[in-house]
């Protein structure tokens, strides 16, 4: 008897229930508790944490353009090899959440560190704004324009990363499925 059949000496309704597999950790299609997405919280933020090490040395020019540009592409790398490797059944759901995190984190860091990178001169309003509000909440205009683009920022990566993990995944089922008609014909 399957997973998708139904014994008649047992009252359980059990319905469309697909495979569980080792590839997939124990995921239902990505709704065990704690796996929503194909990953457990602890596996997002872990990955997410992976962009903080680049944002800490932009913030604090700590690294050259080359270093820096490694910093930027590694985490997106790691999400991609993470959820092609497990095989995550959904990866754009999976990094969206991972870009998502790294976007709070991503945030948090910038205002952590907002007086040591701008030591030259907080940013100010310019323009026809310039002076029209009092320093207290233009700092608060100012920072939350920095966290809304940090975190519309760190999404913007995930799903970007997400439909290059999504078309991967694409591809390796098409291959496989050729590879499968291929040898039983």
């Amino acid at each position: 008897m399957t997973e998708n059949d139904t014994d008649d000496t047992d009252d359980t309704d059990v319905t469309d229930v697909t495979e569980v597999t080792d590839d997939t950790d124990g995921a239902v299609d990505g709704t065990r508790r704690g796996r929503r997405f194909g990953l457990s919280p602890l596996a997002v933020w872990g990955l997410a944490a992976l962009g903080v090490p680049r944002v800490v040395a932009h913030d604090l020019s700590l690294v050259g353009p080359e270093l820096n540009l490694v910093l930027v592409f590694a985490p997106p790398l790691a999400w991609l090899a993470v959820v092609c490797g497990r095989r995550v059944a959904t990866p754009l759901p999976a990094l969206s959440m991972v870009g998502l995190a790294y976007g709070v984190l991503l945030a948090v860091t910038h205002q952590v560190l907002w007086e040591q990178a701008f030591a030259d001169g907080l940013p100010t309003l310019g323009g026809d704004l310039a002076g029209t509000l009092s320093p207290l909440w233009e700092d608060v205009l100012v920072r939350g324009f920095a966290v809304v683009s940090s975190v519309a920022t760190g999404l913007g990566v995930g799903v970007a990363t997400g439909v290059v993990a999504w078309v991967l995944v694409r591809v390796r089922q098409r291959l496989r499925g050729a590879r499968d008609r291929s040898a039983g014909g």
